[in-house]
């Protein structure tokens, strides 16, 4: 049998795990929690979702959507799991942590092909070996990697949103509906008037933060603080102006409270946690606030006066790779042959983009890599972190990727579903 190495078992170590396994590849898939854990996850399991339990729109006319559409062509394991442990999100992709991970665990130990191993890699295995140990790889694997790739190493921090317990919220004040009634009432909405907006984010923007003295290695303080964009914490928004987080967020268009009929000056949406809905995660709230803050803070929130916190924000280390520079077209590391890098350590961002990376490592490796229509979400990704840019920052999946339709479409929808049927096409 054909052996290999991966390390990490993350979403983009264990769907290549999969995928080799099945295809008769005898796998080691190193972990080194618990042995080593790491600042943002809360347990041993593989494939543990960490920033939120979302994996985005399932709607054939989101970015996300048409991506897990091309994945399922190519028989994606994790996602085809994810679907068996979703719980109620409207249009969304939600899953029980817990469950899915768990899931996930059973899978692996039960496979005859894989060995799941409980330690920590810290130098760069020999070939074939694919690294997928993820935005918070160890110092020691990165000094690894840096000594022979010879590239400064990127490095950003990344913030994850509160939890709070499903009893602790006022249903008097807050209500059930996803914007536009689109979908089933799977979100609960907390109503801000003028003044309680002003209040939150005066509150916001006074709020003590907490300093990461964690992670304030010589490194970090050379980069300093870099945030991804849609994980930009909610206190860092509210500083850019008074109406940031009304226009983003909290966006308020679509959400009309049924008691009165009217559009609330600002809302704030709670998305389930697991199919019970004993918890809810407060999108969009992703924060550097210290805990006592948050608490303070965050009950300001209509609806949260009480609330229960099962799960505090926090923030922890991400860390990508100057892909293009490093990488062949098949992901293999340009001064180590069949060393594969893959998922968000290779310069994408997301769960679904992280598991698409491990499936193309998969594939490379199992001599079956191709490079997909540049019409295609997983083509334009796979352009992304090979094509060499002036400035490489990690990229999710999203419209603007793809080539213009050779026709002019001005409806939105129309041009966006224009666009899924002709990716698909082209997949088939």
């Amino acid at each position: 049998m054909k052996e290999i190495t991966i390390v990490g078992a993350g979403l983009a170590g264990c769907e290549a795990a999969f995928q080799l396994a099945d295809r008769g590849w005898n796998v080691r898939l190193y972990e080194m929690r618990p042995h080593r854990m790491t600042p943002a996850h809360e347990t041993d399991l593989p494939a543990e979702l960490v920033c939120s339990n979302s994996l985005k729109s399932n709607l054939i006319t989101t970015a996300s959507g048409l991506l897990k559409a091309e994945l399922r062509k190519l028989d994606c394991r994790l996602l085809e799991m994810a679907e068996q442990h979703s719980v109620p999100a409207g249009n969304a992709l939600a899953i029980n942590r817990i469950q899915f991970a768990q899931a996930v665990l059973d899978r692996i130990q039960a496979h005859p092909n894989i060995e799941l191993i409980r330690e920590e890699i810290e130098t760069i295995p020999q070939a074939p070996a694919i690294i997928a140990s993820g935005p918070l790889t160890s110092e020691a694997l990165v000094t690894s990697l840096l000594t022979l790739i010879g590239e400064e190493q990127l490095y950003f921090f990344d913030a994850i949103a509160p939890i709070v317990a499903a009893d602790s919220i006022d249903m008097d004040i807050c209500y059930s509906k996803s914007r536009y009634d689109k979908g089933d009432d799977d979100y609960i909405n907390c109503p801000f008037d003028k003044e309680q907006y002003r209040l939150f984010v005066e509150a916001l923007l006074e709020g003590e933060k907490h300093e990461a003295h964690e992670f304030e290695t010589k490194w970090f303080q050379e980069i300093g603080y870099r945030f991804y964009e849609n994980c930009v914490p909610i206190e860092e928004l509210a500083s850019r102006d008074e109406n940031t987080l009304r226009f983003g967020v909290m966006r308020p268009v679509g959400l009309e409270n049924p008691r009165t009929g009217r559009r609330p000056w600002g809302a704030i949406q709670l998305r389930a946690e697991n199919e019970e809905r004993t918890a809810y995660n407060l999108v969009g709230c992703q924060t550097m606030l210290r805990y006592p803050e948050q608490k303070r803070i965050f009950r300001l929130i209509p609806g949260l006066q009480n609330a229960e916190f099962l799960r505090y924000g926090s923030i922890h280390r991400n860390t990508y790779l100057k892909s293009p520079e490093i990488l062949n077209e098949d992901l293999s590391l340009k001064k180590a042959p069949g060393v594969y890098l893959a998922g968000q350590l290779a310069g994408v961002e997301g769960y679904i983009e992280s598991i698409m990376g491990g499936l193309l490592a998969a594939l490379s490796v199992a001599g079956e890599y191709r490079l997909f229509p540049d019409v295609t979400i997983l083509g334009q990704l796979q352009r992304h972190i090979v094509t060499p840019v002036k400035d490489f920052q990690p990229m999710n999946a999203n419209f603007g990727l793809l080539p213009p339709l050779e026709e002019n479409v001005r409806d939105k929808k129309l041009k966006k579903q224009m666009m899924s049927d002709r990716s698909l096409e082209s997949m088939r």
